[in-house]
């Protein structure tokens, strides 16, 4: 380990390094189930969905990395292996060879995006109140807004038409 004098104790860069480990890990599961849904989607809304998702793989990709680099920007090393993100991750894999209807993949991974919300939420608290480490705190508030429109975007392919109206009402 790097000696670091960032005026964060050892113990402390230790802790946050270790919620960042599991925040990487449930991103990682994450991305591979989308990544997993952009190669196995079909039917009517095939094209929009496949591209839909492979702009949040690509996305979340650019998220893993960051968040490896705030790890080791702390002195510590990231995990990188499936088994590690398994074991630190509170998402689960689809089973092989699980392929859910087009409906029931956009479900699933807004289900993805909130459970990595909640726990984002839960580390900013722990990382800025307990840690004092505001820096990684801010990080992951950005992280969060990330997962905030990436899940609303599924949640909107999920809603059914609109009934309501725009503007104005004309009726007298």
């Amino acid at each position: 380990m790097e000696k670091l004098n960032i005026a964060l104790n050892e113990d402390t860069r230790k802790s946050v390094s270790d919620q960042l480990n599991s925040i990487l890990s449930a991103e990682h599961v994450l991305y591979i189930k989308t990544r997993n849904y952009h190669w196995n989607v079909v039917g009517p809304q095939f094209y929009s969905l496949h591209e839909l998702f492979e702009a949040q793989y690509t996305a979340l990709s650019e998220s893993i990395d960051e968040i490896a680099e705030r790890i080791r920007s702390l002195g510590y090393n990231a995990v990188g292996t499936m088994g590690e993100f398994l074991k630190l991750s509170n998402l689960k894999e689809e089973a092989p060879r699980t392929y859910p209807d087009a409906g029931e993949m956009v479900a699933r991974l807004v289900e993805g995006h909130e459970n990595n919300i909640r726990a984002l939420r839960e580390a900013i608290d722990m990382i800025g109140d307990e840690c004092h480490d505001e820096g990684t705190a801010d990080f992951l508030t950005g992280k969060m807004e990330e997962h905030e429109k990436m899940a609303w975007m599924l949640r909107s392919f999920l809603a059914g038409p609109s009934t309501e109206t725009s503007g104005p009402s004309t009726a007298k």
